[in-house]
């Protein structure tokens, strides 16, 4: 138990905190609200609300198009790689074979190597099978980096469901494939939510790939539009700042309606070693 002066304390520092991590944000939806003639590069509060700000970036900056791509890159990678997560997981976790620990490690390598150290060769390996300009060219690679993360933290989540489950699972006659997944998939909601928030978070975020791979216009991922956008209206604040809240929505959205879940999957088994 804590004292009540102790308590005053955490809150007064989480208080504190919070409030450093979201001025910048009040600073951006600010600036989005000013009308175009106030705007400026310091933070300013507006006299009044103007809207028209996202409607102006939104019909310049084509984001219709930029996020209709993104969207369908960034489901796309979390489908691929829960399914893969979770048959590999599965496979770690509950079946033993030669050399199981030492493919699960190589695997882990993925989580080290950053995209920096070999976007160069997978470009050319794509260009040559004709795979550059299109999803697939995103897709693919960004399903592969998240794997890595997507089967640890399956494997993991296997790993912590009670041994009784499944021994009773196997005494019914339950097959490996209805015990993944008519028991085992059920359960393990939280944790699939939580994998498939991240996973979603990084592949809409993604830069690098998009600029390497893509070139046309139609297939732009929002960051991506967003970039070209900003070269194009560097002085207009508060349409950037508009731009910026119409990319990161999404993101903000889905985390706002799979709160519950994502904090369950992260406080539960699921990380259990």
């Amino acid at each position: 138990m804590i004292s009540g002066r102790e308590r005053a304390l955490n809150y007064a520092i989480l208080t504190l905190f919070a409030a450093l991590a979201l001025l910048p944000l009040v600073g951006v939806v600010s600036s989005a609200l000013t009308p175009a003639a106030e705007s400026g590069p310091s933070f300013t509060w507006p006299h009044h609300l103007d809207l028209g700000n996202f409607s102006t970036a939104w019909r310049q900056g084509h984001f219709a198009t930029y996020l209709t791509s993104s969207l369908l890159v960034a489901v796309s990678v979390v489908l691929l790689t829960a399914v893969l997560a979770i048959l590999a997981g599965f496979s770690f976790a509950h079946f033993d074979y030669p050399g199981r620990s030492v493919l699960f490690y190589v695997t882990l390598i993925g989580l080290m190597v950053p995209p920096e150290a070999f976007v160069i060769p997978l470009y050319f390996n794509l260009r040559d099978t004709g795979l550059t300009d299109s999803y697939w060219s995103l897709i693919l690679p960004q399903t592969a980096q998240s794997l890595a993360f997507g089967v640890f933290w399956m494997r993991n989540f296997f790993r912590s469901v009670p041994v009784s489950v499944i021994e009773a699972a196997r005494l019914d006659g339950a097959s490996d494939w209805r015990l993944l997944w008519r028991i085992l998939v059920p359960t393990s909601r939280p944790a699939l939510l939580t994998m498939a928030m991240l996973v979603f978070m990084w592949t809409w975020n993604e830069f690098l790939l998009p600029l390497v791979m893509i070139t046309d216009e139609s297939k732009r991922t929002a960051p991506l539009g967003l970039a070209f956008f900003q070269s194009e209206h560097t002085t207009q604040y508060s349409v950037l700042a508009a731009a910026s809240i119409i990319v990161a929505l999404p993101v903000v959205a889905s985390y706002v309606f799979l709160q519950r879940h994502f904090i369950s999957g992260m406080l539960s088994g699921a990380v259990k070693g």
